[in-house]
């Protein structure tokens, strides 16, 4: 029974007749971070994030996330550079023709 619910609430289960509910999957707001949307679904999102702190929270969580990640500085041990040298200079080189 939904004689309670406001107006807009009302209709099939789990339906806001005014401002329909979109799930928003972590690979969407990932396409979000990096602009890889096109222009109706990012202001979709946008208003949804309005809405939702939960979903605020998830964008949140993710942009640590890839801030984190961009920071990360990774390079070969330098025993694995002078392997790879040393295998170099051991090789006879080939011209391409």
């Amino acid at each position: 029974n939904n004689r309670f619910l406001p107006s807009f609430l009302k209709g099939p289960i789990g339906q806001n007749q005014r401002f329909p509910m979109k799930t928003y999957s972590p690979e969407d707001l990932i396409c979000y971070l990096y602009n890889e949307m096109d222009a109706q679904a990012r202001l979709e999102l946008e208003a949804a994030l309005q809405e939702n702190w939960t979903l605020r929270e998830k964008l949140g969580v993710l942009k640590t996330s890839m801030q984190r990640l961009d920071r990360i500085v990774e390079s070969p041990r330098t025993e694995v550079i002078l392997n790879i040298l040393r295998h170099a200079s051991t090789h006879q080189t080939q011209t391409v023709r």
